[in-house]
């Protein structure tokens, strides 16, 4: 069974963008086809939430091999973008570490609900549920829509 969403997203003007890509190119040390979040739309540090999206078009790298005729937004980049977006919160909770490099360190109950295609606003919220001083834990959700599509607790470490 799907959990609850941790957002209320119809509370979430994702038209508003907090963060566009040259800041969170200067955060995020991604680049070329591994930029997974176009936008940040919500950043709230006390209440450990964050809101962002990634646009897949027809023109994505992806799209011709992944499926050929029926292309679907891998899941390896759904947990991608996910530990992205909770990077980018991290980066600004730890203000202390800033030009260190987060790396991934694993994941945890994820499961994958629905599908992403080329002409979807793939919107990911993570939610703090722990913090160390060099790792995290973020509860991550996406959704197309109001349907969740991707759950997982994404855990990063300062590498």
């Amino acid at each position: 069974m799907a959990s609850e969403p941790l957002i209320d997203l119809s509370s979430i003007d994702l038209g508003t963008v907090v963060a566009d890509k040259p800041r969170l190119l200067s955060v995020l040390q991604q680049r070329g086809r591994f930029e997974m979040v176009d936008a940040i739309c919500h950043l709230d540090l006390e209440e450990g939430l964050i809101v962002g999206y990634k646009d897949c078009t027809e023109d994505d790298w992806w799209v011709p091999d992944h499926v050929p005729g029926r292309p679907l937004f891998p899941g390896a980049l759904m947990i991608e973008c996910a530990a992205q977006i909770c990077t980018f919160h991290f980066s600004h909770v730890r203000e202390d570490l800033e030009g260190a490099f987060v790396g991934f360190g694993g994941l945890d109950g994820t499961r994958f609900r629905g599908k992403v295609e080329p002409g979807d606003r793939f919107v990911v919220v993570g939610k703090t549920k722990r913090l160390r001083k060099t790792m995290f834990v973020y509860a991550a959700q996406g959704f197309v829509g109001d349907q969740l599509v991707f759950e997982s607790d994404i855990r990063g470490v300062v590498v």
